[in-house]
């Protein structure tokens, strides 16, 4: 093996080095947080349109009746997730205890 072709096989294993480095470090728990906000949000939104499903009246849930075929895919796995879940307190408060 010459210098020229262990320069290169250098340089390639440090180049999977560092890129791994960056998105163990930057890239990986950004998407993490994105990820939990975007789940929040849509948390948020289904038990407005459907709060009925928890016990909880309201008026306008005739109206998001009307929804269900579009979000029948998620409603089921929304449902299981917010059942299983202690509180919206305690899943915030995970965001600021590491």
């Amino acid at each position: 093996m010459d210098l020229a072709e262990r320069i290169e096989r250098f340089r390639r294993v440090a180049e999977e080095w560092l890129r791994g480095l960056y998105h163990g470090l930057i890239s990986h728990p950004a998407y993490e947080k994105i990820e939990k906000e975007a789940e929040d949000r849509e948390d948020t939104f289904m038990l407005a349109c459907f709060p009925d499903a928890f016990g909880i009246p309201s008026p306008v849930s005739y109206y998001t009746a009307e929804l269900l075929p579009y979000l029948e895919d998620e409603f089921e796995a929304w449902e299981r997730r917010m059942w299983n879940r202690g509180s919206l307190l305690e899943r915030k408060g995970e965001q600021y205890h590491f």
